[in-house]
């Protein structure tokens, strides 16, 4: 797998509620247009921008609130890796989970603005503006998060080890 990713940033501030993520209304939607609604109400429009490659840059407590599972419309829509100043834990335990890198950089907001590209590493732990070459260094990601993340998520890697059966719909499909 490789670990070296490049894309388009979108920045997002801090303590960026699931619920503002993931409305309710959509929580009821088939995944590929639940998708179409994060950040709803905070970034009208972003999901008809957004596309496969890109990163989301947020500031500190990312994901708070309740525990719905945003990651899998991230992954829907394409979002590469999410990298913020400070997760919420069990919202990023749900990223890595759904096999969406997720990767902690303090000041990670103030090094870059929508529309920058980014390159990061999640096994080495660090990202990069592109175009300032500022680098910052993150936490990299332990080896048995990386092969979580290898596999697609937590259970296809279950299933590819013989724990639970494979699914039969397709990958992280609500």
């Amino acid at each position: 797998m490789d670990t070296l990713l490049s894309g388009r940033v979108w920045v997002v501030g801090d303590s960026v509620t699931t619920d503002a993520m993931y409305p309710a209304f959509a929580m009821k939607l088939p995944v590929p247009e639940a998708a179409r609604h994060i950040f709803y109400e905070l970034r009208p429009g972003w999901t008809e921008q957004v596309g496969p490659g890109d990163i989301v840059v947020a500031g500190r407590n990312f994901g708070l609130g309740s525990s719905r599972p945003v990651a899998a419309l991230f992954r829907e829509l394409g979002v590469a890796a999410l990298v913020a100043e400070e997760f919420n834990s069990l919202f990023l335990r749900n990223a890595i989970n759904h096999g969406l890198p997720a990767l902690t950089v303090p000041g990670a907001t103030a090094a870059f603005a929508d529309g920058d590209t980014a390159r990061l590493d999640f096994a080495e732990g660090w990202i990069e503006n592109t175009a300032t070459g500022t680098r910052l260094p993150g936490g990299a990601l332990p080896p048995m998060v990386l092969q979580i993340l290898a596999a697609g998520g937590i259970l296809p890697k279950l299933a590819r080890e013989g724990y639970v059966a494979p699914p039969t719909t397709g990958p992280h499909r609500s």
